[in-house]
């Protein structure tokens, strides 16, 4: 070939090839009889084939046969073998557990409802009988579906190595059935995890004892020293998504949270505004999930869990069903010495947030109630609740109660309020005289003040007096702002139209919301920011009489108060708890009465004020600090002449 395309002798091979190939078929060609006899031979064959084809087909389609059963029966056998190797290997004599139907089982007493499960051998739920939530549904500290509880097991291989097995994935048999307690009785359920034969296994005993918030929870092992590899410590895993139970998921947010105490005795938590994985610094006596006014805690009883351990609070996404307020989780470390027999004794408390439920239990779980830090959580444990837990025993409505606790911190605070007035009295009484002392130094401020004091000396009248009282106060203001959120006795306890005084009370809901103020009217708040009106004004009254400067500023301030502080407080209270706004509503009515008594029946302003210019003949004696105070007005007094003749 060349490079333009096909030569000669190309086209000539080509053509001598064809025509060949052309002969060589028609040659070959049968004839008519040797086809016809194809014909027929391939029809015979038809005949003889089908019958056997059918035989097959029938064969394949018969699955009941002998032969098609035993091949079925064959390749299960083979399937089972290889999971039964598969799940030998991976947990060895714990394998028998993998299998089995799940059960339920129920422990009941007076006061709560657990459900055990034979899968994981937890507890699946746990019912309070005594409280419902908002909606009036039976009330579950968690749900089998939205928690977890699993031991962790570093067991050994059979090879010198190790394997994790958890005890969430097996299946405990029990010999015992559900019951139920009263009074003094007692009764446990036992659930074991077999390993291999029945002298080796995992106890979970749970003790319930009748009219109480506690369960006994042992970890029992059995035969186990060469079952466990040497070293390694039983590792629990607690998590929960603790379900919506009060009026609003934010409220409940705010209250909710772990709770820890060291073996050293101190008791720490997690902020409840965060959400973050805190390790154990020391060994840990308990651990308890808060809500708002209920929690599941777990107690070691004889020796505490290891440092070894962490909690963590899980903050719920967007996209998360409504029904939880947010996820907790706990990681404890159970020593194990590696004996044949150990025991880990614990002990649950699933109840209320009521300060002496918490108190009975001994280990200190009162001291996650949140009254305040320092001096206020000071107030409410000393005064308070001595107080309001007297009141509650006579069993009185919470509202009856709330009105005669204020009646009596009023009455406490009487003296000081009847000092404050007495103070702002003796000040309207020197008015006149300030302001001429004002006019007679014109501009001179230094001048005005030392005459000022000079005068406050001579008739006995001290300006600070007024404050020193109010500064005393405050504490127990601070004090009831914590008190009332954390009290468990207002949860659900009506009064008037609020039906529960531990959240707002919405007397009309708005459609919409109102940023920092919400999407109702709460009546209680409402009554209490009109109160608080009448409560500035009769303030303003007593300041107005505060002579100089210092009156006219205070008076000022009164004013601005006066209408910006019950808008203030109309829009921080709106969502807050009902009890707390009523107790501030009844506080500001009795004050306006006390001080209204004070000014109509008890103080006389004309025999203050006889008594007041009396003190001017007196010959008084200066207390150290006045005359500090003087020797330093005067000495700047005269810095301030030499300044001004340079």
């Amino acid at each position: 070939m060349s490079a333009k395309g096909f030569d000669k002798n190309s086209i000539i091979g080509l053509v001598l090839i064809g025509a060949i190939m052309l002969v060589f078929s028609y040659m070959t060609k049968p004839s008519e009889e040797e086809i016809e006899a194809q014909k027929q031979q391939e029809a015979k064959q038809e005949q003889i084939d089908t019958p056997q084809e059918a035989k097959v087909s029938a064969t394949e389609v018969d699955t009941a046969t002998p032969l098609a059963v035993a091949v079925d029966s064959s390749a299960l056998q083979s399937q089972d073998s290889l999971k039964n190797l598969e799940a030998t290997v991976k947990f060895g004599a714990f394998a028998n557990s993998l299998n089995g139907e799940k059960r339920s089982y129920t422990l009941e007493n007076e006061k709560i409802k657990v459900t055990l499960s034979n899968k994981g051998g937890r507890v699946a739920t746990v019912q309070l009988k005594e409280f419902q939530t908002y909606d009036s549904l039976p009330l579950y500290l968690f749900h089998e579906d939205s928690s977890r509880f699993n031991i962790e097991l570093t067991a050994n291989d059979g090879f010198g190595g190790t394997k994790v097995i958890n005890t969430e994935n097996l299946f405990f048999e029990t010999e015992n059935s559900d019951f139920t307690v009263e009074g003094d009785q007692s009764k446990s359920f036992s659930l074991k995890l077999y390993y291999g034969s029945k002298d080796k296994y995992l106890e979970y005993k749970y003790t319930l004892k009748g009219n109480s918030y506690l369960v006994d929870y042992e970890v029992n092992s059995v035969g186990f020293n060469d079952v466990i590899s040497n070293g390694f410590p039983y590792y629990v895993n607690w998590d929960m998504y603790t379900p919506d139970q009060e009026k609003t998921i934010p409220n409940q947010q705010q209250k909710s949270t772990i709770y820890f105490k060291y073996n050293t005795g101190d008791v720490d938590y997690i902020w409840e505004t965060k959400y973050e994985k805190k390790s154990m610094e020391a060994n840990v006596n308990w651990i308890m999930f808060k809500q708002q006014y209920f929690n599941a805690s777990l107690i070691a009883k004889e020796q505490p869990f290891d440092s070894d351990s962490d909690i963590e609070t899980i903050e719920l996404a967007k996209d998360q069903t409504p029904n939880y307020v947010q996820g907790m989780k706990a990681n404890l470390t159970i020593p194990y010495e590696g004996k044949q027999n150990e025991t880990f004794a614990m002990q649950y408390y699933f109840g209320p947030n009521r300060s002496q439920n918490l108190e009975d239990v001994g280990v200190n779980l009162e001291e996650t109630l949140d009254y305040g830090w320092g001096i206020f959580g000071w107030v409410n444990t000393i005064l308070i609740r001595p107080v309001f837990d007297f009141l509650n025993g006579f069993n009185l409505s919470i509202g009856i109660i709330i009105l005669l606790l204020t009646l009596i911190i009023k009455s406490i605070l009487f003296p000081i309020t009847w000092k404050t007035y007495l103070s702002s009295a003796k000040m309207k009484v020197l008015k006149p005289e300030i302001e001429a002392l004002k006019e007679k130094n014109g501009n001179d401020k230094m001048k005005q003040q030392q005459a000022t004091m000079a005068l406050y000396r001579q008739t006995g009248v001290n300006p600070l007096a007024g404050c020193i009282p109010m500064l005393i106060q405050m504490p127990i203001l601070f004090a009831l702002f914590r008190f009332f959120p954390a009290t468990f006795d207002l949860r659900q306890k009506s009064f008037l139209w609020a039906e529960d005084l531990s959240t707002y009370d919405s007397i009309y809901d708005l459609g919409f919301n109102i940023p920092m103020y919400g999407d109702h009217i709460s009546l209680f708040t409402l009554m209490m920011a009109i109160s608080m009106i009448f409560y500035t004004k009769a303030n303003s009254q007593m300041t107005s009489g505060m002579g100089g400067d210092a009156g006219s500023a205070m008076a000022s301030q009164m004013k601005m108060m006066t209408y910006l502080m019950p808008i203030m407080m109309l829009f921080f209270f709106n969502s807050y708890a009902a009890g707390l706004s009523l107790y501030y509503l009844v506080a500001n009515v009795i004050t306006i009465f006390q001080q209204y008594a004070i000014r109509t029946w008890i103080v006389d302003e004309d025999k203050l004020k006889a008594k007041i210019q009396s003190n001017k003949t007196k010959k008084k004696k200066k207390s150290g600090f006045a005359a500090k105070l003087e020797k330093r007005m005067k000495d700047a007094q005269a810095m301030q002449d030499q300044r001004k003749k340079k």
